[in-house]
């Protein structure tokens, strides 16, 4: 069992529809020395490849991408979730959906901060069915950058976001992968990883 599948199951709430809570201290109030690690391992896990920008979409992923981009000493762009005055009308923009809020929104993400000099690491907090990643891949392919890895700190392996996202071929690693939640006993199965 890695640091974080220990983290999830010490401070992991199982909730009913599939839900795991773990806004105690990854994506409401986060836990700093967690996140400097999960940078670390993202370090490791893509070192190799020689990334130019880590992109990510608001407003979960940003901490852990701001980690992230400090271990490979680039910088880190979000896409945001709605249009404001100050990024202007030259945008990229996809439509995503949320499996915890179940609602969709336009991210956009400014052209001005992605081309296709960039080689890219996409960081995600959660990867469920793979809409955001989907939207994020869409303005990165858009943009003409390189996807070089995607990195998600934890996976629902029963949903089918990281298949797809595999079978098109992406470097798609997850710190961990849940295979199977159980909400009245609140067991927590992880995928068995390298």
């Amino acid at each position: 069992m890695n640091f974080l599948e220990e983290r999830i199951i010490r401070d992991g709430e199982v909730r009913p529809g599939q839900v795991l809570k773990v806004d105690g201290f990854l994506n409401h109030q986060m836990d700093v020395a967690l996140l400097e690690e999960i940078g670390r391992e993202f370090k490791r896990r893509f070192g190799h490849k020689r990334i130019t920008k880590v992109l990510t979409i608001e407003a979960s992923g940003i901490g852990i991408a701001c980690f992230a981009a400090r271990e490979f000493g680039v910088p880190m762009v979000f896409a945001k979730k709605s249009k404001s005055l100050n990024v202007g009308s030259d945008v990229y923009m996809a439509e995503v959906e949320s499996f915890t809020h179940g609602n969709r929104n336009q991210v956009i993400v400014s052209r001005k901060y992605l081309s296709g000099e960039d080689r890219l690491l996409i960081i995600d907090d959660f990867l469920a069915n793979g809409s955001a990643l989907q939207g994020l891949i869409a303005i990165a392919e858009a943009a003409g950058a390189s996807v070089e890895g995607l990195g998600i700190v934890i996976e629902k392996g029963f949903q089918p976001g990281g298949k797809l996202i595999r079978e098109r071929g992406f470097d798609l690693q997850s710190l961990a992968i849940v295979d199977a939640m159980d909400e009245e006993t609140g067991e927590i199965t992880f995928r068995r990883q390298e």
